[in-house]
């Protein structure tokens, strides 16, 4: 018998059906027995008489909690039922696999343990509506990503995660044997999308891994994460690149709010604001002047670059103000920035670059990037990095790159900004930290 979905039994009244899932509820009384079945569409409550089956009663009773089952029997209206007002009266059970008790914690239960322990078992964590709908909503919004890419002209790129050097300077970079030389895992695919450019395609995004190797502790920081990113060609200026991005995240925000915006309110009591464009935007130095006359100090070894606190502290300044949840905080000095970022042309000590903030997080970094040869050598030198490993990047640019720009975003922290999560580590399917590799 062709299976049929929990959401769909309401279509099905007075009909024989198959349906399969997990045992989340069992109620085992005198005479009756009564198990709440769980697939990935819902819940439905199956009765059965024990006195018609007694055999099929003793296999009940032996089952666990979420043991894996394929159920048969007919479909009823019955108005008592809270799971709505239907019911599966049971004929046939088939334990697909057995749950061994007790589990290593309920997932349905009030009271759960703690993140780290449920990471352990995350599968089981996995299970719940919560968690579920989560990623119903990453897969609505990374569909709405690509809906206005490829309504947009873009190319859909994969580059490689093992490199020959380094991408962003040499920082933060896990090393591995790579057959009698050393390599490196990929910290983003920057490199490549420049290639990209350079071969012509002018418009090309990717949503792939990044690895980053920072020992942070932090609710924001992974070791890998998934990295959402984007560049376009023939730009004149990173303002450009600030409204590629801010359009991408407006459409695919509203087809999220459009498809989960209730469920997101009921799930995590966040309601999901579409945002407005354009987002606002504040220069570095007037972030700085806006910190210090709201009395924020930032610490001295944080100079030309912004932390935590500061970061928050401008996101509700944007909130109040401006009644937004973004903002661009743009022209950053070029101390703290990549070596490819392009110079201003009234500041040389000033880039075309922005950091995209979601409610005081930083979700993004962007900028128009260096194209011209010997300005990108001599700002690779100026920060100190050598020339020989970057000498295949250098040759993107000899032989007619156009001005390009983009960015580089993580899905995760921006999952955190929409649903309102505490840490990323529940934003994520699976976290990777300084502390943790499995499961």
């Amino acid at each position: 018998m062709e299976r049929t979905l929990i959401k769909d039994l309401g279509n099905k009244i007075g009909e024989e059906v198959s349906i399969q899932g997990w045992l989340q509820t069992l109620r085992d009384q005198k005479s009756m027995q009564f198990l709440i079945i769980r697939d990935r569409t819902g819940l439905v409550q199956v009765a059965h008489w024990k006195k018609g089956n007694p055999e099929l009663a003793e296999q009940i009773s032996a089952l666990g909690t979420e043991s894996a089952l394929t159920l048969s029997g007919k479909v009823v209206a019955n108005e008592v039922v809270k799971l709505g007002g239907i019911e599966l009266q049971l004929e046939n059970l088939r334990v697909d696999n057995l749950a061994e008790s007790p589990l290593p914690f309920e997932p349905f239960a009030e009271d759960l343990p703690d993140l780290d322990y449920r990471m352990d078992w995350r599968y089981l964590d996995l299970r719940r509506e919560r968690n579920q709908l989560l990623f119903d909503v990453e897969t609505t919004l990374e569909a709405g990503m690509r809906d206005y890419w490829l309504n947009n002209g873009f190319v859909e790129m994969h580059s490689p995660k093992i490199m020959g050097a380094p991408s962003e300077g040499g920082a933060e970079l896990f090393s591995l044997s790579y057959f009698e030389r050393t390599a490196y895992l990929a910290q983003s695919p920057q490199f490549y999308k420049q290639m990209a450019m350079a071969a012509g395609w002018e418009k090309v995004f990717e949503i792939g891994p990044v690895f980053r190797a920072d020992p942070s502790f932090t609710s924001r920081h992974m070791t890998e994460f998934t990295g959402v990113d984007a560049e376009i060609s023939w730009v004149e200026n990173h303002e450009e690149v600030m409204v590629m991005l801010e359009d991408l995240l407006a459409h695919a925000i509203s087809l999220v709010a459009e498809k989960h915006g209730a469920a997101i309110q009921e799930t995590f009591g966040v309601e999901l604001v579409v945002p407005t464009t354009p987002f606002p935007r504040i220069t570095m130095k007037d972030a700085y002047a806006l910190l210090k006359a709201e009395g924020y100090k930032l610490p001295p070894e944080r100079k030309g670059d912004l932390d935590p606190g500061a970061e928050r502290a401008l996101g509700a300044y944007v909130k109040e103000e401006f009644g937004h949840d973004y903002v661009f905080v743009t022209d950053w000095p070029a101390t703290v920035r990549a070596f490819y970022h392009m110079r201003l042309e009234s500041d040389h000590l000033l880039t075309k670059s922005f950091d995209l903030l979601g409610k005081g997080i930083e979700l993004a970094t962007g900028a128009q990037r260096e194209h011209r040869v010997k300005q990108l050598t001599d700002q690779a030198l100026e920060k100190g990095l050598g020339l020989e490993l970057l000498q295949n990047y250098i040759n993107y640019f000899r032989y007619g790159c156009p001005p390009h720009g983009g960015f580089g975003l993580g899905l995760g922290r921006l999952m955190m900004v929409l649903l309102g999560l505490p840490s990323i580590r529940e934003a994520v399917y699976l976290f990777r930290g300084p502390n943790r590799l499995e499961p």
